[in-house]
């Protein structure tokens, strides 16, 4: 028999490593779905308020049992994403220091994790590396690597694991009282750099979705909530607001989704606008726990909704 050459050696490597991926994948997401809940890794490698990590098992009967690619256009912490493990999808979000952190799990982890290794949980150090925003030389001067290891780092080590910007766009979170934070997690930054491997990620608004969206594919819209109080604007994840006026847009583009035959789901805060808004959809309640909030009081269950097409 014939020794085969390089290019097909190289093939056969590939199907090999391509079924592997595939076999870890589907293994995962049966575990997760199972348990309806994120098992193990891989898992959120954010810290995200107003990540749907607890909220899962009250999803899952909510989302589709088929569907063509997913698209979430506001991915944040991606507890969804992780918890589905879709090996077709787009993850979309307006945060540029986020959607940096994806792109280099999947194309330099282990550069990363190198990064990560050298980061010390003192405050001093901390406002060191959370004051290189204000600096513009330096922090154009940071790589891409460097950068996602600064978001990471300042989400594990900051207050209550905020990621919250003021209005120039400056990183504003002062240093948490954690006992052991687990800056680098090697295991998880790996699994998710696999899970990565063929999944596109854009920066960019949530109306992008609509360049992607085709019929049968899931979508997931978790955009930032519309305020149920004046004083809930205290945390923001970029440097412009998403108030009346944008969340009015996003339901024009979730109506133009539904045109386009896509299975919807979207999460948004009970309030008299959001109902009256969407009046003509279906629309659940759901409870759920303020797990990040700047009074420790206010943790408490809270009404939101799930409105589906």
């Amino acid at each position: 028999m014939p020794e085969k050459n390089h290019y097909q050696k190289s093939i056969i490597r590939y199907f090999e490593s391509e079924n592997q991926l595939d076999l870890f994948i589907s293994s995962k997401r049966n575990e997760n779905k199972k348990n309806k809940t994120i098992v193990g890794t891989p898992h959120p490698f954010l810290k995200w308020a107003g990540g749907k990590r607890q909220l899962i098992s009250q999803l899952d009967k909510f989302i589709p049992l088929n569907f063509n690619k997913y698209i979430e256009p506001f991915v944040g912490g991606g507890a969804l994403f992780f918890y589905l493990l879709p090996t077709n999808a787009i993850l979309i979000d307006n945060n540029l220091e986020l959607i940096n952190c994806y792109r280099v799990i999947k194309e330099e982890v282990e550069s990363l994790i190198l990064s990560l290794e050298k980061h010390k949980y003192e405050q001093e150090y901390y406002y060191r590396i959370r004051a290189m925003d204000r600096n513009p030389q330096i922090f154009m001067n940071l790589t891409d690597i460097e950068k996602a290891s600064r978001t990471i780092f300042l989400n594990k080590s900051g207050y209550n694991g905020l990621y919250r910007v003021n209005s120039k766009g400056f990183f504003n979170v002062p240093f948490g009282r954690h006992k052991n934070p687990n800056i680098c997690d090697k295991e998880n930054l790996k699994a998710v750099h696999k899970i990565l491997k063929n999944i596109k990620i854009i920066h960019g608004s949530f109306e992008l979705c609509l360049n992607y969206a085709e019929k049968d594919d899931f979508i997931y819209l978790d955009p930032p909530y519309y305020p149920l109080s004046d004083t809930a604007l205290f945390t923001s994840y970029t440097k412009q607001d998403f108030g009346q006026e944008s969340q009015i847009k996003l339901y024009e583009v979730f109506k133009e989704l539904d045109k386009k035959g896509c299975q919807l789901l979207l999460s948004n805060s009970y309030c008299d606008f959001i109902l009256d808004l969407y009046r003509d959809y279906r629309i659940i309640t759901l409870k759920a726990k303020r797990a990040i909030n700047s009074i420790s009081s206010k943790r408490g269950e809270i009404n939101e909704v799930l409105i589906m097409n």
